[in-house]
C-alpha cells in the first residue's frame, strides 16, 4: 500500500511569507494531488484568514517574536515557546508530515525545530538577504535551504544552500500584453505617467505621509497616482481621491494589472516585493522599513540597488524625494537602465525550483 504524503508549511505574520508558502503548497499539489497539506501559523496572525481563503487548513500556534524594546510583552514569551513547542509537538505527531516547509514568521520556528529533532525532513526557504535568528538557529538541522540571494553561506551551511528566488504570483509572468486592459481598469489617461505607491498589505505609515506631502506637487507635474494606503490607513487618505488623476485603494487584489498600469513605482523593500518587482521590470524607487529585525529591508533593497537596478530613499532622507523623482521622471535613459537591470535579476522559476528541491527530500 503507498505511503500518503502528509505536507506541513509554516510561516506567517505578514504577506511576505504567507503567500510564498501558498504558492509553494499549490505548485505541490499539482505534483501531489492526493497528497495532505496543513498549515501552522500564529494565532491572530493575518495567516489565520488568508491561508484558508487560499482553500488550506491551518493550526494556530500561541507565538509571537521577541520585543527588540523593553515591554512587559516579552515577559510572557518564555510561556508562549513553551506552549507553541508543545502544540507543535502534538500536531506533528497527530498529523505524521513527510515533509515540513518554513516560509518565515513566529510560528516557523517551534514547528521546524520539532519536526527536525523528530527526525523529519525540513526545509527552509529564506526569502531575505539578511536571514532572522530563528532561520539562522534552524538551518543547522534543516535539510535544504532554499535562498534569493547570494552570499548567504556567511549564515548558513554552504552545502544546504540552493539558490532558488521567492516564489511570486504566476500571473505577473507575462504582463505586458495586458497593458490596455489595466489603463481601463483603473480608468488612466494614456497620455499621462502613472506612479504606484505600494507598502505593504498593512501600509506604511511614513510612506503614506510622504505621498500625500507631495501629493498635490505630483498632480501638477501631470503624474496619476495609485496609491495602496493599507487597510489600516485607508480611511486616512481616502478624500484624495477627490484629486484629479489620483486613487486611493486599502488594498489592490489585481496586482498584474497594477504593476503593468505604473510607469514608476516606490515600494517598501519586503524580499517578496522586490521579487515581484523583478519580474515586473519596472523604475522603482525603495524606502525600506527601519522597523524591522536586523534592518533587513534596507540590506535585500541594497542587493538590487548596488547593481544598479533600482533607487533607494531611506526613510532619514524623505526630504530628497521630489530630486530623486523628478530626476527619474524626466531621464527616459536612467529609466531604462533601471527597468534592464532589475528585469536581470529575477528568477521567475522560483516556485518549481523550490518544489523540485521538497521532491528530492520526498524521495530520498
Amino acid at each position: 500500500m503507498k505511503q500518503s504524503i502528509n505536507i506541513i508549511l509554516s510561516g506567517g505574520g505578514t504577506g511576505g511569507h504567507i503567500y510564498p508558502a501558498v504558492s509553494i503548497a499549490n505548485q505541490l499539489k499539482e505534483k501531489y494531488p492526493e497528497a495532505n497539506f496543513l498549515f501552522v501559523g500564529a494565532k491572530d496572525r493575518m495567516e489565520m484568514e488568508k491561508v484558508p481563503q487560499a482553500g488550506y487548513e491551518i493550526k494556530g500556534l500561541w507565538i509571537s517574536g521577541i520585543q527588540r524594546s523593553l515591554s512587559l510583552k516579552n515577559l510572557a514569551f518564555p510561556f508562549k515557546l513553551i506552549s507553541s513547542l508543545w502544540n507543535a509537538f502534538k500536531i506533528i505527531r497527530k498529523f505524521k508530515p513527510t515533509i515540513v516547509i518554513g516560509t518565515g514568521g513566529f510560528a516557523s520556528g517551534p514547528t521546524l525545530y520539532v519536526a527536525s529533532i523528530r527526525g523529519i525532513k525540513t526545509l527552509i526557504q529564506e526569502q531575505n538577504s539578511y536571514p532572522g535568528i530563528t532561520n539562522k538557529l534552524l538551518s543547522k538541522k534543516a535539510d535544504t535551504i532554499c535562498v534569493a540571494y547570494d552570499g548567504l553561506e556567511r549564515f548558513f551551511p554552504s552545502d544546504k544552500i540552493v539558490k532558488t528566488g521567492n516564489p511570486v504570483r504566476q500571473d505577473l509572468l507575462a504582463i505586458e500584453s495586458k497593458r490596455e486592459v489595466a489603463i481601463k481598469f483603473f480608468d488612466l489617461k494614456s497620455d499621462k505617467k502613472t506612479l504606484l505607491i505600494i507598502g505593504g498589505s498593512l501600509g506604511a505609515r511614513a510612506i503614506n505621509n510622504l505621498i500625500e506631502e507631495h501629493i498635490n506637487w505630483l498632480v501638477e507635474n501631470k503624474v496619476q497616482v495609485i496609491w495602496q494606503t493599507g487597510k489600516l490607513y485607508y480611511d486616512e487618505f481616502k478624500k484624495y481621491d477627490a484629486l484629479e488623476g489620483v486613487q486611493t485603494h486599502a488594498f489592490l487584489n489585481r496586482m498584474d494589472l497594477t504593476y503593468v498600469a505604473a510607469d514608476f513605482i516606490i515600494s517598501r523593500a519586503g524580499a517578496s516585493s522586490i521579487s515581484e518587482l523583478c519580474i515586473v521590470g519596472k523604475p522603482v524607487i525603495f524606502i525600506p522599513s527601519p522597523n524591522v529585525a536586523e534592518d533587513h529591508q534596507t540590506k535585500n533593497a541594497l542587493s538590487v540597488v548596488t547593481k544598479n537596478a533600482a533607487l533607494l530613499l531611506k526613510e532619514s532622507e524623505l526630504n530628497m524625494f521630489q530630486n530623486m523623482f523628478l530626476e527619474l521622471k524626466n531621464d527616459l535613459e536612467l529609466q531604462q537602465k533601471l527597468s534592464k537591470n532589475i528585469k536581470g535579476l529575477a528568477l521567475p522559476n522560483a516556485t518549481k525550483d523550490i518544489v523540485l528541491e521538497i521532491e528530492k527530500l520526498i524521495n530520498n
